[in-house]
């Protein structure tokens, strides 16, 4: 086996080190603030729209919706930021998504129907400000040809999964404690604050790759999708959506059919925070294996653990299965952005951390709809198979088509700079 890259002799890359990276805090905080959104908006339209039409297939269908939206139009947004910079399209954008949050809210007070909240939910989802896969891209501009860039996508993964821990807890308790559109409010208010205080720190931006006239392949740039590894990933991603998905809304009405609705957040949290441990652990373990071995492991172990959620009738029985869920999201999670920066030209990057971002959210908007299908016709517990549904659909196609997750020659030189350094497994 190959040994781990250090960036000096007796020295590994990690967290702390990560830290000490010159300007890093300047997009830390005001990214960590403005991510916070991403993990309110699907479980405040549930909230808000299952307690205006008492449905929660209505309410799992207008949030899919937003997460279509969202997922179709977020590597659209992420190739505007490669092109011309992740300020130009970061504050058009958290306005015009504050003015369709505003529209959804006021459209399902009001009671109006489903057609209109569907056409809501477009602009709101689509309008959603990517900013993880933006952090991302920030560090792998920082970061070239660096060993700690492996250390930055688990740091990513971890404040990922931090987010689910604080959004969904937050947005709940806003909901059943204050109002049904509190939820809504706090992430319109918050992608508003945190997107601008984000776009201004433009030093640490990477500069827009904009095709010159003449240059090779007639100026052409590559897309992060016509790249086969990319594809593969995607659907992974899909995967690990429909757990997110169906685990909010099954959550949501399994606590409601308990008569605790207040214990949601806690058990969504629960179920998060179990993803942020394995993260953190994976951030400080100095692996020696080949991430596509890593991912063709820890991807049957996510099945596996998602198989006896429907099974879990106890509160406390579910809140410790849904820990172990989340255990084995994050090692999958990590590795598939560890990979996308092998196989992905620079130029492409923001664009290729958003399909990926943009196909969970396209799982989650899935797992929601399914998931909320299933729960009207046959109880809260069905929902639950959705999560082990995606899942086992995206592994069987991961088995299929494993060999596109290792690079050619050329897309390690074309991807020089997003991590093509990490070792590769010597027998």
């Amino acid at each position: 086996m190959a040994s781990t890259v250090h960036d000096s002799p007796g020295t590994r890359p990690g967290y702390g080190q990560l830290l000490r990276t010159r300007g890093a805090w300047t997009f830390l905080l005001p990214g960590f603030l403005a991510r916070q959104p991403f993990a309110m908006l699907t479980i405040g339209i549930l909230l808000l729209v299952s307690d205006t039409t008492g449905s929660y297939g209505t309410a799992g269908t207008v949030s899919a919706t937003a997460g279509v939206a969202m997922a179709l139009f977020a590597p659209q947004a992420g190739k505007l930021a490669d092109r011309f910079g992740q300020a130009a399209v970061l504050i058009p954008g958290v306005v015009v998504h504050a003015a369709a949050i505003t529209l959804l809210t006021v459209l399902a007070l009001s009671h109006a129907p489903l057609w209109a909240l569907l056409a809501a939910a477009v602009p709101a989802g689509a309008s959603t400000p990517q900013i993880g896969p933006m952090v991302r891209a920030r560090w792998a501009n920082k970061l070239e040809g660096s060993p700690l860039m492996a250390t930055a996508a688990a740091f990513e993964s971890v404040t990922d999964e931090f987010t689910f821990v604080i959004g969904p807890v937050l947005a709940t308790a806003l909901c059943t404690n204050v109002h049904p559109a509190a939820g809504l409010a706090a992430e319109a208010a918050l992608t508003l604050l945190g997107g601008l205080l984000f776009a201004s720190q433009r030093g640490t931006q990477p500069q827009p790759h904009r095709p010159a006239a003449g240059a090779a392949g007639d100026g052409k740039r590559v897309s992060a999708l016509s790249v086969p590894g990319v594809r593969v990933l995607a659907v992974v991603m899909l995967g690990i959506g429909t757990v997110f998905g169906g685990m909010q809304v099954s959550m949501t009405a399994f606590t409601e059919a308990a008569g605790k609705p207040d214990m949601n957040g806690l058990m969504y949290g629960a179920f998060a925070a179990g993803n942020m441990i394995a993260g953190i652990v994976c951030g400080v373990v100095a692996w020696k294996s080949s991430p596509q071995r890593r991912l063709l492991l820890a991807y049957p172990l996510l099945v596996l653990a998602t198989t006896p959620l429907w099974a879990a009738h106890a509160m406390l029985l579910l809140g410790a299965v849904g820990l172990v869920v989340g255990l084995c999201i994050a090692p999958s999670l990590i590795t598939g952005y560890t990979l996308v920066e092998r196989l992905v030209p620079a130029g492409a990057r923001t664009e290729a951390f958003t399909w990926l971002t943009g196909a969970v959210g396209l799982g989650q908007a899935a797992g929601a709809t399914i998931g909320g299908q299933l729960i009207d016709g046959h109880g809260a517990s069905a929902g639950f198979l959705v999560p082990l549904g995606g899942t086992a659909a995206a592994l069987l196609v991961l088995l299929a088509l494993r060999r596109a997750l290792t690079p050619a020659p050329s897309s390690v030189v074309a991807a020089r700079g997003v991590g093509h350094r990490e070792p590769v497994a010597v027998d």
